[in-house]
């Protein structure tokens, strides 16, 4: 697979996300289901901790990912939804490095939102990924 980023203009790389991205060469493709901050027995954790709710969704899209075969490097674009934007945006960092240090910069999109499906989720990461 050949990833060619395509920015027009570049504040976005700086933030961790291409405004485009062309794939090439890919056999597989997986999207993926909202992550939320669940645990492995369908229980909602971390109620009222953003950040937390963040690591654990990320957490989660990536253990789609390994039983797939595939990892955060294999991930082209990625949905953030949140109840909180500007409270998402103090700890949007940590999920900036995690992709960083997988060597990526998704396509990305954060919404606002007024609720998620499970009461008290704050953060839901959607993905497609490409192998």
């Amino acid at each position: 697979m050949q990833r060619t980023a395509v920015n027009p203009v570049t504040w976005s790389a700086e933030m961790g996300f291409n405004q485009g991205e062309i794939v090439s060469g890919q056999t597989r493709t997986l999207f993926i289901s909202g992550q939320t901050s669940m645990s492995e027995d369908g229980r909602p954790r971390n109620e009222g901790d953003i950040a937390a709710q963040l690591a654990l969704s990320l957490d989660n899209l990536e253990a789609v990912l390994a039983e797939a075969g595939m990892s955060l490097a294999n991930l082209v674009r990625l949905n953030v939804y949140t109840t909180d934007v500007d409270v998402l945006f103090t700890h949007y960092g940590m999920l900036a490095s995690r992709l960083a240090a997988a060597g990526v910069a998704p396509t990305t999109t954060m919404l606002g939102v007024v609720r998620l499906a499970i009461p008290g989720q704050m953060v839901e990461l959607e993905g497609t990924a490409v192998a």
